[in-house]
């Protein structure tokens, strides 16, 4: 019994909490794509890039309020790194789109890797200059930018791909987004 306390206690002393956000289309898949990764603690869907405070999915769904519809990722660094999660990020979207992401186009949909720090800030740029080397694609439209205050979405946009199983596969399928990125990624 003390053993099993003593390595709890270990574990915790190694666990370092870190944050990044990210927008990558629909925050319902992002956040089911994210929620998958060992070493991710928790995902939170809500609203980063705007001005306005408190927005709200009505607001930032009619495109013009500077929002994105966008998931806040916290995990544990110690065993998952944040160049793991660009990798995970790049290989969840459609880097080409500067329209949006897969079927929902609109400024909100864009995909965007929000940094929080320098480092944060030079992984990205180094994560998305490899991209562009690989030639793998055209261009690349995916943006990089500051995080400015992220906020939770409502309640029923929160985990919706468990809360509402059939409707969120109805939906990612009939927007062709795991087609498409079978397409860009194989």
């Amino acid at each position: 019994m003390l053993l099993l306390f003593a390595s709890c206690s270990l574990a915790k002393q190694h666990s370092q909490i870190a944050v990044a956000t990210f927008a990558g289309g629909c925050f319902w898949c992002t956040q089911a794509d994210f929620d998958k990764v060992p070493g991710v603690i928790k995902t939170v869907v809500g609203y980063t890039g705007g001005s306005r405070a408190y927005p709200n999915y009505e607001q930032v769904s009619q495109g013009d309020t500077g929002y994105y519809e966008a998931v806040q990722v916290t995990y544990d660094s110690a065993q998952l790194s944040y160049q793991q999660l660009l990798n995970k990020f790049w290989h969840s979207i459609d880097p080409t789109d500067a329209k949006g992401q897969f079927c929902d186009k609109g400024d909100q949909y864009q995909a965007v890797i929000f940094y929080r720090d320098q480092l944060q800030k030079k992984l990205a740029l180094a994560s998305r200059e490899q991209l562009i080397q690989s030639a793998r694609f055209p261009h690349i439209a995916t943006q990089i930018l500051p995080e400015k205050i992220f906020y939770p979405a409502e309640v029923y946009h929160q985990k919706f791909y468990q809360k509402n199983p059939i409707r969120y596969r109805f939906y990612r399928y009939q927007c062709g987004r795991d087609q498409r990125l079978q397409e860009l990624w194989g």
